[in-house]
Formats: C-alpha cells, structure tokens, sequence
C-alpha cells in the first residue's frame, strides 16, 4: 500500500462532490426562524433575500449595530430625507456597510458632505448579479436618480455565478450564530454559461415562494439541483482563500469542469503532477470576470435607456487575499484583470480603492495587516473610518459625474438658496 502523506491523508477524508451536496441540506428550524421570526435577513420572491431591520452584536469595540431599512428596501438615512436622492448604489456588505450602525455609512458621511442624500440598496452576500438584479428592481421606480453606483467588492464576481449562497458556505459557518441571526443562504437569481452553447444564461430563483422554500431541508433536491453547478463544485474544491476557507471536497468532476475549461478557452493540466487547486482557483476567477463583463454591459445598457449614468466601483478585487497581502500583487498582476481591462476598452465610467488602498499603504512603514487593522472591525468589514476613508476617496468622481454638482462644490457668489429639504420646518 502507498503510504499516504499528511496532505494527502486530509484529502482522503473530505466527502465527495455529491455527499457534499447530500450534508447541505438545511435544518427545518432554520427556515422556520428564518421566514418566521426575520433577523438580519428576510425572504424575498425574486432576489431570495434582502435585508431586515437587526440589532447584531458585531461592531466597533465589542458594541452591537443598528442596521436598519426604509420600506422601499433601502438602508436608513437621515440626512435630507426629503430630497429624491440623485445617487442610488447597488452591491453587497460593503455597499450596505455591514457591522456598523446607520449614521456611520459611507452614504451617510457622503450625504453631510454634499447636502444631499445617497441611496443605500446594498445587501451582505449579493454578487454583482445579484446586486444588477435589485438595480433592476429599484430604479425602475427612481425617476429622480441620475447615478447608479454599481460596487464590486472581492468574490463578488463569484457569487454571480452560485445557485445558492448557502450551499457554497454551509460547512464553514458557525451554525449557532446562523440560528440566532445570520441565515441569508436560499436560492437566489444567478447567471451561468450554458456549456452546450457557450452562451450566458440568466437563471430565477427556483424556490420563489415560502413554502417552496422548504425543499431546501430535503437532501435530494439540495443535490439534484446543484450537481452540474460547476462554479459551485469549484468554490468548494477551492475553499475561499480571501477568508483563509479550506477546499471542502476531494475532487472535482473532471468531465464537468474541462468542458467548462474548454468553453473558456483555459487549459486545464490533468497530469499526476498537476496543481489542480491552482488551476482550479484560477479557471473560477475567469468564470467570475467574463460573467461580470457580460453583467457590467447589461447594466450599462439599462443606464442608458433610463437616461442614468453608470459608476463601477472595484474594491478589494485585485487579489485573492482579502487583508493580509497588499492590495496590488507585487507582480501587478491583479486578480481582476480581465474586469478591469473590459472598463477600460469599453469605455466605462470606474473609480479603483484598490489604488486608492495601495498608495496609502505605501506611506506606511508597518505590514499591510497593520495598516488595514485601522480600517477594518473584526476581521471584516469596513469600520466607520474605513467607511470615512471610502467616502472621501470617491468623493471627486461623484462630484464629476453630477450636473449639476452637489450644492458646496457650486459658485453661488453669495446668493442665497432655498432650505427645504435641508432644515426641519424650514
């Protein structure tokens, strides 16, 4: 017998791609908490989920957070509530500004700068999809919005492509804190490329009611519709290296994933000597740029037809390492590339934080850790000074973009305005 190395051993013991599928199943008690007693998130027939007004214990120095919503689904703001605002964006946890409270926002900060509101439509797990999809939904009704701010953060690009958050995350969460508050993880709308014809297709969620819901605690539905999901076969071989998440499955489905390998044009190296975590880490983040270049032209079409303009945001999308290496590989070769490269040649309006983040960093003499640390809670998201940091740091591109510009960047030369809108009874 070949005697095992201790890598080798470990990957013995992961499950198979379908007993993966078959232990994901959820427990009743989750989806009865979940649509009955909403916590951080509720349910929602189209996007699967959106957000609910909570009080998680998750914030800055220990505290808890309140994270509140409008009834048209946007976060809170309190700051000139009576204007329409002329910014609305869009994406995930660090759109919404997760783990801290509602006056601490980067929207918020940037409405005391510019006297105006900022819509706040992020929701925590969105993938740009996802995030494309309540763009939709919204700004179909937003006849006063100019600006729709499209932010891609991190594995954004990835989650456009899972049929289910929760699959994708089941066997790392901490399923206590799932049940008390966090569970966000039914299926959702998602793109994904039909390997047949190599064309983009744009998937609704399946299970679009509460009872239908409930197929997510049989292990046989969990399984038939995920097996042939080979963005979501890759993310579990993989794990997700931004949170230090180990692959969860032995192997991959070799004749799956080379035909997806095939249909992007990648070269997948089966050899014994072969590193198939690497190339298969690589070929999801291909996956993931060419879903969101074919997104990123929809949403640009749909700005355009609702004579609005487009802002992209990249944020933590130039690496796989979320805090710990810096932003920008030394190399420069950026985990967004192929993204970035399709702004540039389609002429799209974008403002990089990545940049923004490099060239502070570089001002410091500690490790990119340590210069993160100041911006970030938890290990997690954006602190209210990171969130000051982002404010502030697209602060001109926003001001370029509107016409006319927020009132402060304005030549009155001493004429006098009118205070509605900005003074209670004024």
């Amino acid at each position: 017998m070949t005697k095992l190395s201790q890598t080798d051993t470990v990957v013995e013991r992961l499950p198979t791609w379908e007993q993966y599928l078959h232990d994901g199943a959820v427990p009743r008690e989750l989806i009865d908490t979940f649509l009955q007693r909403p916590g951080w998130a509720q349910f929602d027939p189209e996007l699967g989920y959106i957000l609910h007004n909570s009080f998680v214990p998750w914030g800055l120095d220990g505290t808890a957070t309140f994270e509140t919503f409008h009834r048209n689904g946007a976060r809170s703001g309190f700051l000139y509530v009576d204007r329409t605002p002329r910014i609305n964006s869009y994406g995930d946890s660090f759109t919404e500004c997760t783990q801290v409270s509602d006056g601490e926002t980067w929207q918020e900060y940037l409405a005391g700068h510019f006297g105006e509101p900022v819509g706040n439509y992020g929701v925590g797990g969105y993938g740009v999809y996802q995030a494309y999809r309540r763009m939709l939904r919204e700004e179909q009704d937003a006849s006063g919005t100019e600006l729709l701010l499209l932010y891609i953060w991190g594995d954004d690009p990835l989650r456009s492509l899972l049929r289910s958050f929760w699959v994708s995350r089941y066997r790392w969460y901490d399923t206590v804190t799932i049940k008390l508050i966090l569970f966000h993880g039914n299926p959702w709308p998602h793109i994904e490329m039909d390997l047949s014809s190599g064309l983009w297709v744009e998937r609704e969620n399946p299970l679009p009611t509460c009872e239908s819901l409930y197929k997510m605690c049989d292990p046989e539905w969990i399984v038939e519709h995920h097996r042939d999901d080979v963005a979501m076969q890759l993310y579990a071989y993989c794990g997700v290296s931004s949170y230090g998440l180990p692959g969860r499955i032995s192997a991959l489905d070799r004749k799956l994933v080379t035909r997806l390998a095939d249909t992007l044009e990648f070269h997948f190296d089966w050899g014994s000597h072969a590193d198939c975590m690497s190339q298969a880490r690589s070929l999801l983040g291909i996956y993931g740029q060419r879903a969101t270049n074919y997104i990123l032209d929809k949403a640009k079409a749909f700005a355009r037809r609702s004579n609005k303009r487009l802002l992209v945001v990249l944020n933590f999308t130039a690496r796989s390492d979320s805090f710990s290496d810096p932003v920008i590989p030394s190399d420069g070769t950026r985990q967004d590339q192929e993204i970035l490269a399709h702004l540039n040649k389609e002429g799209f309006d974008y403002f990089d934080m990545n940049s923004v983040h490099q060239r502070e960093y570089e001002k410091t003499s500690g490790s990119y850790s340590e210069y993160m640390s100041q911006y970030i809670v938890n290990g997690g998201h954006y602190n209210p000074r990171g969130n000051h940091l982002f404010a502030y740091s697209i602060k001109d591109k926003l001001v370029e973009m509107l016409d006319p510009k927020p009132l402060p960047y304005r030549d009155l030369k001493g004429v006098g305005i009118d205070f509605k809108g900005y003074l209670p009874n004024a």
